[in-house]
């Protein structure tokens, strides 16, 4: 039975030491011993894996390579041993494939447990040790400081200036400030638990301690562990695909076969070793034994084309995928955002204008931008700035306007500070300048700012700070804060000397506003003409962040997400809890926006659309995604932002963290699943054409072809071309179509009534030839005739599959295109297989060995006329097909 979770956050710092048994001196060494008796190492536990032989056993467990096992004994069975290899050598690499593409996808645990922290620092018996995060137990004492990792889940009971970034665990950009009082609500949010640290958060500023309340699977990071190794296996679109078709061919190969046997042993005309042969032959033409291997290289050839478009495909089944994608659910930060602060907008000389506009050289007078470097803490390294990330986009704006940011530090260096806390939310430097007094420097919230202001900067001048120019300055807080933007206000003040006493209500008066900076973690610039692809597509991107409602609602306007006033379409992690999952399911088509949510609540809206019917993609970076990437049909982990956990658990990285990525692998996924189309359309119309010729051949009583005939002809135009078609370049408006969705299949949009139609066309016309041979032989020999009618009916047969091949490259459109011969490999391949088709008749020698006899110009006028005609017969329906579709 699953324990019930404790809120700590509501308990004060008192009552939780007193809980867990500690104190500020941190536990003794009996205690240490006894919790890590009783709650075990700080580790997280993975699933038992599978040994490899088992993982390599279960991959013969699919239908399809079952019937493809049965396609080699046959082959053995007639004689066609180097057809059965062949065979046996795709089965076996399938296999070998399947076992590596699991094995990679266990990973996803093992990375996350690399994330723990390799050691800890805690107070044991009243002093401080340092000990590895593993040994961390309920109890200890863990002392924090800028650069930390968390080790483990904590109660805070001491916080100077403390900040943490937990945009891993939250999706949350900016660090989270940090306190240590009991909170209220006892429904808060990861995001809004500020006196608590979760293990593999950062400390980003100041220092503070904790009392630790939750290791290994005990903690937040625990449970999307938990989470992963739980998560259902969800079959792909196509897996599902080839199962079905693989039961449906296989029924119908065993009725038809047993048809056959039946019937020609009653007819009495056969011995029934022949009869089995006959069934044996009709298996061999029903089955598509090649179509596994070719959907793999067609699967394997796009994900090739995909990696040199920066979305590196884990699993192969995830490119087809894609192409039927309906819903991406992608995370804001990292993924729609560049993760990274930035100064977005300057309010100096009471002129509000964007960064771009703004040249702190045009304000010599203004103080803005010196104070924005002054009061600040980022440290500047070879490996780039390093500090708060609010801080260091101050930095880097002046960096980026070439400002000597260096020169300014080192010439008024800071003497003392007043250090930021956020009870009131301000931060005070006093800096020496060269006259000898000192330059008071102070950043802050700017309505905290404005109680403390008296004159404001205006040019050259200095005026008094009246009501119009407050609310001025609070309007445009108000307006930047609607729009998503983090504001922060600046002020100072030149005294003759520091005061004794560095207390707020003393030095932090009448001071002189220089002005606002809002920042933002702006979108990528990419996204938003991404977005509106994929809405044309007819896909529909959702964006789901830890972050507050305000804040993802401006973000998904900026993109085109939602659009103004459409504030119904945004839902909080906590209204989302409010709501049954019967209740959720009936909305879920709303929301468009989810603000605020933990990582359950992400898992649960994928599963909402897949129960509307919806192949969900779902992106992420962050170790909070993993659960919600497994479950997902498409996990699209980011390659330079993501998290190993996040990449582990993912179907595709993308290598340039690059949203619109997306949308081209969508694409290719479109155009790969069309071509697999392609190639089922051929394959299965020339083999319900074998099967037609085979069956009335046997129900009529005529010479048959033999196995060896079929085997030749499977062979040579069914390999070739049908991995040609794999290469097809995409058709037009291949992003204009809408998605195809769970419920289609490679069969559905005409297929299935294309592949009846041609196949029955292409067996009548081979029939045809056959009977035209028969009533006027060209010997007088009744057996040459009929030697000759085999021979025609075996060429017809192979050469109208090679025509039919052109047939297949579009499911609707003519072939009498400018791309019909784009295609230089599906060109050379008609050639080869006509060669190696032709050799069998032509070549003295081979015809004796495949049973054939020489043909004639005239016959060979009737075999070419023939299997020509299926392109005329085709191009006709297709004609009409159009005209109704236009309709």
């Amino acid at each position: 039975m699953k324990a019930t979770k404790v809120n700590y956050y509501n308990q004060s710092v008192e009552d939780v030491l007193k809980a867990q048994g500690s104190s500020p001196e941190g536990l003794t060494d009996a205690q240490v011993q006894e919790s890590l008796t009783k709650h075990g190492a700080n580790q997280l536990e993975t699933k038992k894996n599978t040994s490899l032989l088992q993982k390599f056993i279960a991959q013969f467990k699919d239908l399809m390579i079952i019937v493809l096992i049965a396609a080699a004994i046959v082959s053995v069975f007639v004689g066609e041993g180097v057809d059965a290899i062949i065979i046996l050598l795709v089965v076996v690499l399938n296999a070998i494939f399947g076992v590596f593409q699991e094995t990679k996808a266990e990973e996803a645990i093992a990375a996350l447990k690399e994330l723990s922290a390799p050691q800890a620092h805690v107070k044991r018996n009243g002093k401080v040790e340092t000990i590895k995060s593993e040994d961390v137990v309920p109890g200890d004492i863990v002392l924090l400081e800028a650069g930390d990792i968390i080790p483990a889940d904590l109660r805070l009971i001491e916080s100077a200036g403390l900040k943490m970034e937990e945009a891993a665990l939250t999706g949350e950009s900016v660090p989270v400030e940090k306190q240590i009082a009991a909170l209220k609500d006892s429904k808060l949010p990861i995001g809004d638990q500020t006196n608590m640290a979760f293990m593999n958060s950062n400390v980003t500023y100041g220092r503070g301690s904790g009392v630790v309340v939750g290791t290994g699977m005990h903690t937040e990071v625990g449970q999307i562990a938990d989470m992963i190794n739980n998560a259902e296996e969800t079959t792909t679109p196509l897996q599902h695909n080839l199962t079905q078709l693989s039961k449906v061919l296989t029924g119908l190969i065993l009725v038809i076969a047993a048809i056959v046997f039946v019937v020609g042993m009653i007819r009495g005309n056969e011995s029934l070793i022949n009869m089995l042969l006959t069934a044996i032959s009709l298996a061999v033409a029903a089955i598509p034994e090649g179509l596994p291997a070719i959907v793999t290289i067609t699967l394997a050839l796009g994900t090739q084309r995909m990696a040199k478009r920066h979305a590196i495909i884990r699993k192969l089944p995830a490119v087809e995928t894609l192409g039927g994608t309906q819903i991406i659910a992608s995370d804001k930060t990292g993924t729609l955002t560049q993760n990274k602060m930035t100064v977005e907008k300057v309010f100096v000389n009471n002129q509000l204008k964007d960064t771009a506009d703004v040249d702190p050289k045009d304000y010599p007078y203004n103080h803005l931008f010196e104070l924005m470097v002054l009061n600040n803490d980022t440290k500047q390294t070879k490996e780039g700035l390093i500090g708060d990330p609010t801080e260091t986009a101050l930095i880097q704006f002046n960096l980026d306007k070439h400002q000597n940011v260096e020169k300014l530090i080192s010439s008024e260096k800071r003497v003392t500070e007043v250090p930021f806390d956020s009870e009131r939310k301000l931060m005070s430097t006093y800096n020496q300048l060269e006259d000898g007094r000192f330059l008071q420097t102070v950043k802050g919230a700017p309505d905290e700012l404005l109680q403390r202001t008296t004159l404001f900067e205006e040019g050259e001048e200095i005026k008094s700070m009246d009501d119009a120019e407050r609310k001025l300055v609070l309007d445009t807080n108000h307006k930047l804060a609607t729009q998503a933007i983090r504001v922060l206000g600046f002020a100072y003040q030149i005294v003759d000397e520091i005061p004794a006493t560095l207390a707020s209500e003393v030095v932090e008066q009448e001071l002189i506003f220089a002005g606002l900076i809002g920042m933002i973690d702006p979108e990528r610039p990419e996204v938003a003409q991404a977005v509106e692809e994929a809405k044309q597509a007819g896909i529909r991107p959702l964006m789901i962040t830890g972050d507050h409602r305000d804040t993802a609602a401006a973000i998904a306007k900026r993109l085109g997400i939602i659009e103004e006033g459409d504030d119904q379409a945004v839902i909080s992690g906590t209204e989302l809890d409010e709501m049954d999952d019967k209740t959720f399911a009936k909305k879920v088509n709303q929301y468009s926006v989810y603000a605020r949510v933990a990582p359950e609540h992400k898992v649960r809206i994928v599963n909402a659309w897949q129960k509307q019917g919806k192949v969900v993609a779902m992106t992420g970076d962050g170790v909070n995604d993993a659960p919600s990437l497994k479950q997902a049909d498409i996990g699209v982990a980011m390659g330079i932002t993501g998290t190993e956990v996040s990449k582990g658990a993912s179907d595709m990285i993308l290598a340039d963290d690059n949203f619109s990525t997306i949308v081209v692998a969508v694409e290719e996924g479109r155009k790969v699943f069309a071509n697999i189309q392609k190639a089922i359309q051929y394959l299965l119309s020339a083999n319900l054409g074998e099967v037609l010729t085979l069956f009335v051949m046997t129900m009529m009583g005529w010479q048959i072809l033999a196995p060896v005939h079929i085997l030749w002809i499977n062979l040579v135009t069914d390999t070739f071309p049908a991995i040609a078609l794999g290469l097809e370049p995409a058709e037009k408006n291949v992003m204009k179509q809408k998605p195809r969705g769970r419920a289609s299949n490679f069969l559905s949009g005409g297929v299935a009534s294309n592949v009846i139609y041609q196949g029955l066309l292409e067996g009548l016309i081979t029939l045809t030839v056959y009977g035209l041979a028969i009533l006027y032989p060209v010997h007088a020999s009744y057996a040459q005739a009929h030697a000759d009618a085999l021979t025609m009916a075996f060429a017809t047969l192979g050469l109208i599959q090679l025509f039919h091949a052109f047939n297949s490259k579009s499911i609707h459109g003519s072939i009498f295109s400018a791309t019909t011969l784009k295609n230089k490999f599906f060109n050379w391949s008609i050639v080869v297989s006509f060669i190696l088709l032709a050799a069998t008749i032509v070549v003295p020698g081979l015809n004796d060995i495949f049973h054939v006899s020489h043909l004639n110009l005239h016959q060979w006028a009737i075999v070419g006329g023939a299997s020509l005609s299926i392109i005329v017969i085709v191009e006709i329906v297709k004609w009409f097909q159009r005209r109704f579709a236009a309709r």
